[in-house]
């Protein structure tokens, strides 16, 4: 069944429409040919245009099942998405770490939803870095990178200050300056991903299906520029497919 594919764990929320969460993450990484797995980090009651209730699954919980699996599987990359804290996440990152320090492991920095639902404030720096050093990579936009840091400064430059810690995929989603255009800094280049459209109907979860599909490339072997490049390429086909805001996954 899974002989020939690397496995990739997302380690999430479930959303019941499919548009974001573990059930978008599952679809994205089926049409990478990964096999994936997993972990709900928390219930909620939405749609795809308005988010009513959360519900947080316990820690131990989702410790034990990171546990459980890494001892079962070869897990090649993982990625995280909402979670309800900086300490949890923390938690979360170094169980992974004590299975593998090998393991790829992307953050898709959710802070709260499109309908103004919190997920995760960020209020201890010095644990923030902690948690970037043991990751490969952080996808956030335009808006919620600048939360990630307390200096006021610009986007870029945060997102350069960070990359002394892991990878960032600066998301231009929310750029209104140069619409669709992303960056990805590392420790030493900053590199232009540019779109092939700026003409796309806007997706509920696109952000949730762009980081599972830089997992899904790291998984196979892709390094993370040309990882980052294939899921913009994927999310753009996505983003594409309907005039809706649930699109089709297709490759």
């Amino acid at each position: 069944m899974s002989a020939s594919r690397p496995f990739v764990l997302s380690i999430a929320g479930f959303d019941p429409s499919g548009g974001a969460g573990i059930l978008a993450d599952v679809k994205t990484f089926e049409q990478h040919q990964v096999y994936g797995l997993a972990i709900i980090t928390g219930n909620t009651i939405q749609t795809e245009d308005s988010f009513h209730a959360m519900q947080w699954m316990d820690l131990d919980f989702v410790l034990k099942s990171i546990e459980t699996l890494f001892e079962k599987y070869d897990i090649q990359a993982v990625k995280i998405g909402i979670v309800p804290s900086l300490d949890y996440l923390k938690s979360i990152v170094e169980e992974i770490r004590k299975h593998s320090s090998e393991v790829k492991i992307v953050w898709d920095t959710i802070l709260k939803s499109t309908t103004e639902f919190e997920f995760i404030s960020i209020e201890n720096q010095s644990e923030l870095i902690s948690v970037l050093e043991k990751i490969a990579l952080i996808t956030p936009n335009y808006q919620e990178i600048l939360k990630l840091l307390p200096q006021k400064t610009s986007a870029e430059n945060t997102a350069k200050i960070l990359s002394e810690h892991c990878a960032v995929l600066l998301k231009g989603g929310h750029n209104t300056e140069e619409i669709g255009t992303d960056y990805l800094f590392t420790k030493n280049e900053k590199i232009t991903l540019n779109p092939k459209t700026t003409i796309a109907a806007e997706k509920h979860g696109s952000g949730c299906i762009l980081s599972s599909a830089i997992t899904a490339n790291l998984a196979l072997n892709n390094d993370l520029p040309k990882s980052c490049q294939k899921a913009k390429l994927y999310i753009e086909n996505y983003l594409n497919t309907n005039n809706t805001k649930l699109g089709y996954h297709y490759v």
